[in-house]
């Protein structure tokens, strides 16, 4: 069972070395252990980000190709059909979101998972919603 649902603006930052992020390397340290979810227009939103990185030269074409490859292996599991286009409006209407993050967040509060995303408009309509943002957590090796 999925512990979190994944965002589009936690993955992007994983290809790019002048994009440290210590969130979103914790998130992807994470995936090591729990299994994450994402709505269905997350692969598209990855390949979007991906192929703008190439053709402006920030990536090369293998680089895309290693990303896509190493995203395969992470346990990611996708919908395979998103929520109804009303789903979405009204969760867009109701946390002020665009429609695609609005779908991040009808999937958080469909199946109770915590968000994991570096999108503040996004992070605050999930707090507002109760299910919060995913918060990993050090591993100490004291247990």
């Amino acid at each position: 069972m999925p512990s979190f649902v994944l965002d589009c603006s936690v993955t992007l930052p994983w290809f790019f070395e002048d994009e440290v992020d210590g969130y979103a390397d914790a998130i992807l340290n994470l995936l090591a252990k729990e299994d994450a979810t994402a709505p269905a227009l997350w692969p598209l939103e990855v390949v979007n980000g991906l192929v703008g990185a190439e053709r402006r030269g920030r990536l090369s074409a293998d680089d895309v190709t290693n990303a896509l490859a190493m995203l395969a292996e992470l346990d990611i599991k996708v919908e395979q059909q998103g929520p109804t286009p009303s789903a979405v409006l009204s969760v867009a209407r109701e946390y002020r979101l665009t429609a695609y993050d609005a779908a991040y967040l009808e999937l958080a509060i469909r199946e109770n998972l915590p968000v994991a995303t570096n999108d503040l408009d996004l992070a605050g309509a999930a707090k507002r919603a109760g299910v919060g943002t995913m918060v990993p957590v050090e591993d100490t090796g004291m247990d």
